[in-house]
């Protein structure tokens, strides 16, 4: 294959890869094979990759180059294959997998497993190892502070303010009429309707409940529903 094919193929075998062994030994394969004629390119695909794939494409590429390296150097004593591409761009390596934020949160863990496994088996410089983990206890300890700073920062919503209940009849009353009046909206000012000044006027002027209103229904009463005759009751009821 020509290089042009070969970091195609190569691309799309990172961007299938998962955790699973079967599948990192299979990339790592074909990174070795083609490292010869085509080792650079084929790094800077594994660092592009590792810029733009998901936040779990790029653990995987971790979990890979783990593997990667202990594979050359078991391969070839006297050559490092990629151990020196990811010892020269370990700090870059590091920020794409864990971002800042919340959003590397997921990886941070696995990431320190890893570098301290490369730290503990020198596997890369120990002092590069060293940076590269100081890079994530700084993205660690910001993580902390503002989980505390948004646990103790108090709530800036208002809250909905409570009207006081009326205990007057007249002024419940004239609230639930409003339910169902056609009244305008407040600020509608010249443009409020008749209807609606009227109401509030008769209601501001209306007297409370006394004795004369309780007379006038009884006379209404009457006028409507007049007393019948307790004879033509009788009469009526004589069915004989």
């Amino acid at each position: 294959m020509d290089p042009f094919e070969v970091r195609m193929q190569f691309l799309t075998l990172l961007r299938r890869l998962n955790a699973s062994q079967q599948s990192i030994q299979k990339v790592v394969g074909y990174a070795l094979k083609y490292f010869s004629g085509c080792g650079e390119d084929l790094w800077d695909c594994i660092v592009e990759e590792c810029q733009k794939g998901s936040i779990n494409n790029r653990i995987n590429i971790l979990y890979f180059l783990d593997s990667l390296c202990e594979t050359s150097l078991l391969a070839n004593q006297n050559s490092s294959f990629y151990v020196d591409y990811v010892s020269r761009d370990l700090g870059k390596i590091v920020e794409y997998v864990v971002p800042e934020g919340r959003q590397g949160l997921p990886n941070l863990m696995s990431t320190k497993q890893i570098l301290e496994s490369w730290r503990s088996k020198r596997v890369l410089d120990p002092q590069k190892v060293d940076d590269a983990m100081a890079t994530l206890d700084s993205r660690k300890a910001a993580l902390e502070l503002s989980a505390d700073s948004t646990a103790t920062r108090p709530s800036s919503a208002a809250l909905p303010r409570t009207e006081p209940v009326s205990h007057n009849p007249q002024t419940n009353m004239a609230t639930q009429l409003a339910a169902f009046l056609p009244l305008t909206d407040d600020g509608d000012g010249e443009e409020e309707l008749t209807l609606d000044i009227e109401f509030e006027n008769d209601w501001e002027t209306t007297s409370d409940w006394n004795e004369d209103d309780d007379d006038a229904v009884v006379e209404e009463n009457d006028l409507c529903f007049p007393a019948r005759d307790p004879q033509d009751d009788e009469q009526a009821m004589d069915l004989s």
